[in-house]
């Protein structure tokens, strides 16, 4: 299985003319339209020997994690850090393996901000509060607010500084969430009323990783390229980002789910799934299917058995979404009448089997 990277590697030896990898990305792009016209692609593992590869990266990193952490505070995330990084610069840069990048890239992002986190209380933050003058920093709250902060910062730079050498598709999301985390603790370490409006700030920022989500979408319509895998994992950060607050906020876990409330609940997972047909992403309709079972199950349990009314609500969700995926393509081509075409130009094609 050739990448795009390898296909450009051989343009830039020569091998292929930039005319002939253009016909051969069209050639592969119709056969792929063709065989899997609606299977949402992203490179997880390349082969068994990504697995053997991350399960012998994970221990030598706990191991040597282990054995640098009794040298003092800080020095075993420092290490998984660095060794993290020099195993990114085989496997990922030279080798190209799929699942170890994900892995090395989160065991370097961790090592690092851990370190920072455990180093912070040696920094002068924590030895004498006193010289910050009018003692804001005696809030303890705020004081943990602001060290969680500054770890968001080390990993979200961090997380850049990986992208920047080896572009693992996923380091972008991590370099979102380092900024969510980031505004959000700020928010709650200043403003500590606003706990209160926790889930609606979790919803506000689930909005904007999605439409950020959706500017790599719109990049690259035909998922052709790493953008389209940098999308997918934008995605899959924006989903419960935004549906886990909309489903509290209707009462979802509550326990004690009215006939009215399913309906709704319902309702919003229809119109989700409207919308994950429209832009072709399913991470969307799975994240809220966990809330969607237990609102349903909960009523089903009114009405006779605890167990049968899982079973039922299970039988009937499987059901469906068995015949949305068997049917993906027709289902997205309604979806996307409902739309404007100002708004259709920007979305990835109904690909025709």
């Amino acid at each position: 299985m050739y990448s795009d990277d390898d296909i450009n590697s051989a343009v830039g030896a020569g091998i292929f003319s930039p005319e002939t990898a253009t016909a051969f990305r069209e050639h592969v792009a119709n056969l792929k339209h063709s065989s899997s016209a609606d299977e949402e692609r992203f490179r997880l593992i390349t082969g068994f020997n990504d697995i053997f590869v991350v399960i012998a990266c994970g221990l030598l990193l706990i191991s040597a994690n282990f054995i640098a952490s009794s040298v003092g505070v800080g020095f075993g995330p420092l290490v998984v850090a660095v060794t993290a990084w020099g195993l990114s610069e085989f496997f990922i840069r030279q080798r190209r393996m799929a699942l170890p990048a994900i892995v090395l890239m989160f065991c370097f992002v961790w090592g690092a901000a851990t370190t920072a986190f455990e180093w912070l209380p040696f920094i002068g933050l924590s030895n004498d509060l006193s010289v910050f003058g009018d003692g804001v920093f005696q809030d303890l709250a705020l004081y943990v607010a602001l060290n969680v902060a500054l770890t968001c910062v080390v990993a979200g730079v961090s997380a850049w500084l990986h992208w920047l050498r080896f572009s693992v598709p996923i380091t972008i999301a991590a370099i979102t969430a380092s900024v969510v985390a980031l505004v959000l603790s700020l928010i709650l370490g200043f403003f500590p009323d606003s706990y209160g409006l926790l889930l609606v700030m979790l919803l506000l920022s689930g909005l904007s990783v999605f439409a950020f989500a959706l500017y790599w979408d719109f990049s690259d319509q035909q998922r052709e390229t790493r953008r389209a895998d940098v999308a997918f994992w934008l995605h899959l950060l924006a989903a419960p980002l935004m549906v886990h607050p909309v489903f509290a906020l209707l009462g979802a876990f509550s326990g004690d789910s009215s006939s009215a409330q399913s309906a709704i609940i319902i309702g919003v997972y229809l119109l989700i799934g409207l919308v994950s047909l429209a832009i072709d992403r399913r991470a969307l309709m799975v994240s809220a299917l966990g809330y969607v079972i237990y609102a349903l199950s909960t009523l089903f349990s009114h009405h006779g058995n605890i167990s049968m009314g899982f079973a039922t609500t299970a039988l009937l969700i499987g059901a469906a979404l068995l015949l949305l995926s068997a049917f993906w393509n027709p289902c997205r081509k309604v979806a996307l009448a409902l739309l404007p075409s100002s708004v259709k130009a920007h979305l990835a094609p109904v690909r025709v089997n």
